[in-house]
């Protein structure tokens, strides 16, 4: 099968002669000298008892992991001297320095004009069984290119005993009693980097090499890449043929991006054009072949058929697994840099397989995660792995601004506010309508919604305004948004407004989340900000918005649902009622009790635990709001009506209640509306047993059902308890002292015209 242009651009790519991610020289100790504090000169090779005062004055080492610094045993297991008390020196060290430093430039590929400086790091101990595991190189410093390790001879030798590498195709370093090792490894940053296994004691000062600073992108360091003009060919093609997914289907629009993934994990701060290592330099310099470029940080996921080796059932290890075919991968990339590979943002950017190529499969490299799935009757025998790698993200120039936006990035708002600003506005519309195909679902961040507000006042282009507002939500208005808001409201008129919260406030896919309504806690605080922008119309437009949304969730849980359920959720609604209610003014509160009285008594559920949380926050001497007190007086009502209710007669089994309808329903009803039925014995197929099972479950009636399974079809025998009776005992009960609380808390003496029945 013919390759696309992708594919022939990483084995292109790949045919780049890799420069060597390790380094090693050996070099004679003598005439260097190492004094620790505390110790005083050590004397190589070392014995025994010196080794024991360098870690009578050492501590547990640390070690690095993404940003952190952390310290766990099960991964580094040694001793640690800070540079502070270790000098090295003696009258062969700065010439030994020099030469090794200019080797190691040499042999990692970096640029000729560069020269490299070493900074002492830590000296490290081990003792007998310590260790440490691959890390990722020490790389937190700005401009370090690799980790250097000298690695000092002991006293004895012991079979089998070696600090082990990452790279299999270098020589293990022993140790011996020949003095010597000085300089012998100097790995290249961010590298899987050294490994050592437990065994004899053993000394190493540890430093890392830095680079220049001079800013610039490194050169390539064996001569032009092979093959550049059939590289720009392969990307013209890549940005003009139509996509194609890898599991067919009707052709797409042509690529705007291609994702050139490197062969190396970076951190943050370890990420730029001058730090690339090896291969990756020369590749991503190749890339950019006349395109504008960023460097990116990208999480690659691949699901493998795989079988466990041995098929032992307790193997979990990612090495235990035989991987057959590649079921599915997916790449998103989280962080990128500046064209420029200064500064950085946080993305996330999910990247179709018909964007990307690499020169490296990522199951050539060592997974940082991975987890077996085992068989599970219709899926499994499957091996997840996760794997950290940079990438190089290439466009064309004249689709820059687009391929750079679909990321969410900040940076597209910030662009077309400075061509407004300059007085570019029609650049800045049309730069702002390519945005139309993905920037619904392209990740923008809730923290740039007053530049949204600013930039889509500034279009003066209701459309596009529009979509450029429309990926946020509801919950990212704050009151620091007031201004904006009001602007655009006087710039497009508040029923164009309208129109665009309504998407904020989202519709039956959100509307069980449980933390959605956490923004009301700040509507009267936005209310009086937007009245003091002169926009108390945008601040009832909001306020009708969240109470359409509560009164509808209201209705729904009022009227239906198991109780358990029920009483969770109208609970849930008490605190953004009372927000609603503390902003509402005499046009909304209207309208709000009279839905509230339309609702059955189960909406006390939602309005004591309102009126409970509004009377904890009440201060002393602060009015209450008009609303709340209206709250009341119907909660008093509703619950006056309860307390003394009749209590039910010994003869009376009636129940009320109405079903969905249909014929199940109407011979359920007419059972339980009989004062003297308490059984009902019904032949009913599975069926129309399940139905009436979960009729009555979900309103928890008062019924007991049975299936008699005798005959055909079965008999549900129903049969009302004792219960109905115990219920309306205790619902008297609760709402007498609901009511007595309530009078005496809202001042209701008098007004609800009754009194706690008994």
């Amino acid at each position: 099968m013919a390759k696309s242009a992708r594919e022939g651009l990483g084995v292109l790519l790949g045919g780049s002669k890799a420069a060597e991610f390790s380094a090693r020289l050996e070099a004679p100790a003598d005439g260097v000298g190492l004094e620790v504090a505390g110790v005083g000169p050590v004397r190589l090779p070392l014995r025994a008892p010196q080794v024991r005062k360098l870690i009578a004055v050492a501590r547990p080492a640390l070690f690095g992991r993404g940003e952190d610094t952390l310290s766990d045993s099960s991964v580094r297991d040694t001793w640690q001297i800070p540079p502070d008390q270790v000098t090295l020196g003696g009258p062969a060290w700065p010439a030994l320095l020099d030469g090794a430093l200019e080797y190691f430039r040499g042999e990692l590929g970096l640029p000729a004009p560069s020269r490299l400086r070493a900074e002492l790091h830590a000296l490290l101990v081990y003792g007998n069984g310590q260790f440490f595991l691959p890390q990722l190189g020490e790389g937190r410093r700005h401009g370090g290119h690799a980790g250097a390790v000298a690695a000092l001879g002991t006293h004895r030798r012991r079979a089998g005993h070696r600090a082990r590498r990452a790279e299999p195709d270098l020589p293990c370093v022993e140790d011996g009693a020949e003095p010597g090792g000085l300089l012998r490894r100097l790995p290249a940053r961010g590298d899987a980097g050294q490994e050592r296994l437990p065994g004899d004691p053993h000394v190493q000062p540890a430093g890392r090499a830095r680079g220049p600073g001079e800013g610039v992108r490194p050169a390539r360091r064996r001569g032009a890449l092979p093959g550049a003009t059939l590289q720009r060919t392969g990307q013209e093609q890549h940005f003009n043929a139509p996509a194609r997914p890898r599991y067919g289907g009707q052709d797409l629009d042509p690529p705007r991006r291609l994702v050139y993934l490197l062969d190396h994990e970076y951190t943050q701060r370890g990420l730029g054009w001058d730090r690339l290592k090896g291969a990756d330099a020369e590749r991503a310099a190749a890339a950019q072949a006349g395109c504008e470029t960023v460097l990116a940080l990208a999480e690659v996921k691949e699901t493998w058929d795989a079988t466990p080796v041995g098929y032992d059932p307790c193997v979990g290890a990612d090495e235990d697994h035989e991987l057959g075919e590649l079921i599915d991968d997916e790449i998103t990339l989280g962080w990128w840099t500046g064209p420029d590979g200064a500064g950085g943002e946080q993305i996330s950017l999910y990247v179709h397989d018909y964007e990307s190529c690499s020169s490296t499969p990522s199951a050539d490299l060592k997974p940082y995660d991975s987890q077996y799935e085992g068989y599970m009757g219709n899926y499994g025998n499957t091996l997840d792995r996760w794997y950290r790698r940079a990438a190089v993200v290439v466009w064309p120039r004249e689709r820059a601004f687009a391929a750079r936006s679909e990321a969410g990035s900040r940076w597209a708002l910030e662009e077309l506010q400075a061509r407004i600003t300059k007085g570019d506005r029609d650049g800045a519309r049309a730069a702002a309508e390519s945005l139309a195909p993905f920037w619904k679902n392209s990740g923008v961040q809730p923290g740039q919604l007053g530049n949204a507000l600013r930039v889509a006042e500034g279009l003066q282009a209701p459309g596009t305004a529009a979509m450029l507002l429309e990926p946020f939500r509801i919950d990212a208005l704050t009151p620091e948004h007031a201004d904006d808001m009001a602007a655009v409201a006087r710039r497009y008129g508040v029923p164009w407004l309208g129109q665009v919260t309504e998407g904020w406030f989202g519709g039956a896919h959100n509307r069980f989340e449980e933390h959605r309504y956490g923004w009301t806690e700040r509507l009267s605080q936005l209310c009086a900000a937007l009245c003091s922008a002169r926009s108390p119309a945008v601040a009832q437009l909001l306020l009708t918005g969240v109470w359409a949304q509560v009164d509808g969730e209201l209705r729904l849980w009022a009227e239906s649902g198991p109780a358990e359920i029920r009483r969770a959720r109208l609970e849930r609604l008490s605190l953004p009622l009372l927000r609603i209610l503390e902003a509402a003014d005499t046009r909304l509160r209207g309208p709000i009790m009279a839905a509230l009285r339309s609702c059955p008594d189960t909406v006390l559920e939602c309005l004591l635990p309102m009126l409970r949380h509004a009377a904890r926050e009440q201060t002393e001497g602060e009015p209450r709001a008009a609303g709340l007190a209206a709250v009341a007086r119907e909660c008093g009502d509703r619950l006056g009506a309860l307390a003394r209710r009749a209590p039910r007669a010994a003869d009376d089994w009636s129940v009320a209640w109405a079903g969905c309808g249909c014929e199940l329903c109407g011979t359920l009803g007419a059972f339980l509306g009989s004062r003297s039925r308490r059984t009902l014995e019904w032949p009913l197929a599975k069926d129309g047993r399940r139905h009436v099972h979960s009729r009555i479950d979900t309103a928890e009636l008062s019924v007991d059902h049975q299936t008699r399974r005798q005959g055909r079809p079965y008999t549900l025998v129903l049969t009302k308890t004792e219960e109905l009776f115990s219920r309306e005992r205790a619902t008297r009960r609760q709402a007498g002292a609901a009511l007595t609380w309530l009078v005496s808390t809202w001042n209701l003496s008098g007004e609800a015209g009754v009194e706690p029945s008994p």
